[in-house]
């Protein structure tokens, strides 16, 4: 009453009973935890508490951890919406939450949308994006990072030596934004063909094919017209159904070469990379090698003998068809025949990371001591393998003896050797519109043989070339 006494309007009224209440907050505060401390002493030294002061003793207790709790830093996370992802986070988030009484999280998936980008972007235009956010992909980092909602996470303490212990050197150049990182890589999902391995046996094949002619050889042994193809090559008409296929088999063929040049705003893959694959869609679908129009689930019901898959797909082949994982082999995308025998294949990178976004210092700061707590813990990358399947994004998966349990599954273990020689996609904030030109200029004219390969590459790399000078 005395300080807010002679208060001359009321902006200063207001004003004063706002420093009035947290004045009283943080005097309550500390009035109580002095009153525990003396308790404690006093106990200590052998006194005893008779009944009321007992319950006069937990009361402040209880009335302490309601202060505490009150006092601590909420920050919201939000991650990818998928079963095995939650359950790993829920888990991640419930240790967190109860060794850091100071600095809560409160997670949550991304809200349901037309897609993860889109729900993102209307967080972010309404206000209410949250701390903490994973499942970016490169060109959806780009367009935040041009935004400038994103804080860069080389700004601070640690970062590089976080990248250091993970073995994350080669995996991090392909997340440079402008010479700094923006987002934290998670998981890298090298993009491999899983082939049914007894009816290889059953047509003389022991391994799958490599190249383009030895998967031509085995299509002309396996195909039945409507029945079964040799590859399910065509994966969707969505912009990021590209991934793949084309721009998988175009890392292959090129070694892992780009497909777009962002800095100089020009297709790339008018080259003798582009038209090997182009030659190979055409090929695949004028011969009949492989359809569109395919038995559901096209793999598991055995309309193809070979296709794409990422390693999130183990869990679910393990428990829904346990029988046809132990039929699967698996091998790198096919490439042209002239590709060294001795030079790795490169593919396609499903990788995926997380990022803090803008807020008060001290909010950052905690996100940071957050994900810092998460992925400096190798036993946080080994729940993550155990309960998604996903290679977390690290080099050391061969030979780090804390994934050597999860290497004797010949499938996981693919997919570990090839982390190294997966690439992500360009960093390009355009990516969905380069991606829809793909799909309407190059790759459907190729599989419904409306174009030939080299009027398909040329209109594409045209529409794309104009996409990147806008």
């Amino acid at each position: 009453k005395k300080d807010i006494t002679g208060c001359r309007d009321k902006t200063q009224y207001s004003i004063q009973c706002v420093c009035v209440s947290i004045k009283f907050s943080m005097t309550t505060g500390y009035m109580l935890m002095k009153y525990v401390s003396y308790i404690f002493e006093y106990i200590i030294r052998g006194g005893e508490l008779g009944m009321k002061k007992k319950t006069l003793f937990l009361l402040i207790l209880f009335l302490v951890s309601i202060f505490l709790t009150a006092q601590a830093l909420t920050l919201t996370l939000w991650t990818a919406p998928n079963p095995y992802q939650d359950m790993f986070w829920r888990q991640i988030v419930s240790d967190w939450n109860k060794t850091h009484p100071d600095i809560q999280i409160k997670w949550s998936e991304i809200p349901a949308a037309g897609s993860s980008e889109e729900s993102i972007l209307t967080a972010i235009a309404s206000g209410r994006q949250p701390d903490i956010c994973d499942n970016i992909f490169t060109g959806f980092g780009e367009e935040l990072v041009n935004s400038n909602v994103l804080v860069p996470l080389d700004s601070f303490p640690g970062f590089q030596n976080l990248i250091s212990s993970r073995h994350m050197g080669t995996i991090i150049k392909y997340w440079d934004f402008d010479g700094h990182y923006y987002v934290f890589p998670e998981y890298v999902n090298p993009m491999l063909v899983w082939w049914r391995k007894s009816i290889l046996q059953k047509y003389g094949f022991d391994q799958p094919p490599r190249t383009y002619t030895e998967l031509y050889e085995l299509a002309q042994k396996v195909d039945i017209p409507h029945r079964r193809y040799a590859l399910l090559f065509y994966t969707g008409p969505e912009w990021s159904d590209r991934w793949f296929d084309f721009i998988m088999y175009y890392y292959a063929a090129s070694g892992g070469q780009p497909y777009v040049n962002t800095q100089a705003e020009v297709a790339l893959f008018d080259n003798e990379y582009g038209k090997e694959v182009a030659n190979f869609i055409y090929t695949l679908f004028k011969n009949g090698y492989s359809s569109v129009d395919l038995a559901s689930p096209p793999f598991e019901s055995g309309a193809v003998v070979g296709c794409t898959e990422g390693p999130w797909n183990i869990p679910y082949e393990q428990t829904q068809f346990p029988n046809i994982y132990k039929d699967v082999v698996v091998s790198p995308p096919l490439v042209p025949d002239n590709y060294p025998k001795d030079k790795p294949i490169y593919t396609f990178a499903d990788s995926k990371g997380m990022v803090i976004f803008k807020s008060t210092k001290a909010k950052e700061d905690a996100a940071w001591e957050f994900m810092k707590w998460v992925y400096s813990n190798p036993d946080n990358d080994v729940l993550w393998i155990k309960l998604t399947g996903m290679p977390p994004a690290r080099s050391d998966l061969l030979t780090n003896p804390i994934f050597a349990p999860y290497l004797k599954d010949p499938i996981f273990a693919a997919y570990a050797k090839y982390v190294p020689y997966a690439v992500p996609p360009a960093l390009s904030s355009k990516t969905v519109d380069i991606q829809q030109a793909m799909t309407t200029y190059l790759v459907e004219p190729l599989i419904y043989l409306k174009s030939t390969p080299d009027q398909a590459l040329q209109q594409a790399v045209s529409k794309i070339d104009n996409i990147l000078f806008q």
